[in-house]
């Protein structure tokens, strides 16, 4: 086990009715933009609650944060803060829209180009406090100071951390995610169960605690991730679904541990140049990519396999049985799995891509073997 560093300062409030505690969470003398997506959470009575629990406190509001958060409308948003002379921001939504809220937490005190925070990872030391109302278990956002960004006019999605990021409090209601669209509820269980494995499937650093506490959130997102399809209103199977997607991207998984983004690398190009959700990305890269790199991942993969999947054969045949569980379990949910799912040509998706990858230098893996022609040869297989 490597030597790790480890804070996690975020206060989270789970269960059911919980919004309400927005009145005591943020100070009464604080000036807040509370920053929503596309309007879902008028729907699904989110925005009711958020407004009682705060109406005595000075609130504006800002519209519009797009799935993949785009730059040009974060930047709307810090002229707002700036004019208004805001002092907190509240997300409430998903994932997206509190990478949008992180971003623009830092942007507003940036005093530099802010795509420098994201583009050139650019250091900085202030950032407005936040805290958010989670509605779509998926990203982990909640629990952790990362944030990702597209710049739609260079066709660049990229993360960046900075501890001034972590919310100062998660609320997360599980019964806010039982009117999300099917296709949304998809790609939050992929999303959370890619997270783990990425952070799992690597090389072995004896790390027991941490291995073990991998195999109970993907048991859990695979014992729930049906019933929660299939019964949108059962809300043990959402609790823990937003809880394992909490957990998922929290530090606890890879604490002293090596990590492997190469999934969501791959993914982020394919948001960024075809628009696609994140989770769609990562269920149709993800099983190629293991299959591309199984020499290195082998031994991981055989215990996923025999933990997770029961699977008693021996080594190589429960790495490759454990890709193949992790697909089929792909398949089950009901997304799409290939590129020609979803109406793309893979050969003109792996050149592109691939192209990608080779004008900007970039090599992911915890190998550092995923460069362009590795990209080009795991897309072929989409």
């Amino acid at each position: 086990m490597n030597n790790f560093n480890f804070i996690c300062p975020t206060r989270v409030i789970f269960g059911s009715d919980t919004i309400q505690n927005l009145s005591n969470l943020v100070p009464i003398n604080l000036k807040i933009l509370v920053i929503f997506g596309g309007g879902s959470v008028r729907k699904n009575g989110i925005y009711k609650q958020v407004k009682n629990a705060l109406n005595k406190h000075n609130i504006s509001e800002f519209w519009g944060i797009e799935p993949n958060p785009k730059l040009e409308t974060c930047l709307k948003a810090v002229n707002l803060i700036k004019r208004e002379s805001i002092d907190f921001l509240l997300s409430v939504g998903g994932g997206s829209v509190l990478d949008a809220t992180k971003f623009i937490a830092a942007a507003a005190k940036f005093d530099g180009d802010p795509w420098d925070i994201v583009g050139k990872r650019v250091y900085f030391d202030k950032a407005l406090p936040l805290g958010c109302v989670m509605s779509l278990p998926a990203t982990g956002s909640e629990m952790n100071c990362v944030s990702v960004i597209s710049n739609d006019s260079l066709k660049i999605k990229r993360s960046f951390r900075n501890e001034l990021l972590y919310p100062k409090f998660s609320i997360i209601d599980p019964k806010t995610t039982f009117s999300l669209p099917l296709a949304q509820i998809q790609n939050g269980i992929v999303d959370t169960f890619v997270h783990i494995l990425e952070q799992y499937a690597t090389v072995d650093l004896n790390t027991s605690v941490q291995d073990g506490f991998c195999f109970s959130v993907l048991k859990t997102v695979i014992k729930n991730a049906k019933i929660a399809i299939n019964d949108p209103q059962n809300y043990d199977a959402r609790a823990n679904l937003c809880w394992a997607a909490t957990c998922a991207l929290n530090g606890w998984c890879n604490v002293g541990c090596i990590v492997d983004w190469s999934s969501h690398a791959i993914g982020h190009e394919l948001s960024a140049v075809y628009g696609l959700d994140h989770g769609l990305s990562l269920a149709i890269v993800t099983p190629r990519l293991l299959r591309y790199n199984l020499k290195f991942k082998k031994a991981k993969l055989a215990k996923m396999g025999r933990e997770v999947f029961e699977l008693n054969v021996d080594e190589l045949s429960a790495a490759k049985g454990c890709i193949d569980e992790i697909e089929s379990f792909f398949e089950s949910t009901g997304i799409a799995t290939t590129l020609a799912q979803i109406g793309l040509e893979k050969n003109s998706v792996a050149n592109l891509i691939s192209e990608r990858f080779k004008q900007r230098n970039l090599v992911a893996g915890e190998h550092e073997n995923i460069d362009y022609k590795a990209v080009k040869q795991i897309l072929l297989e989409c």
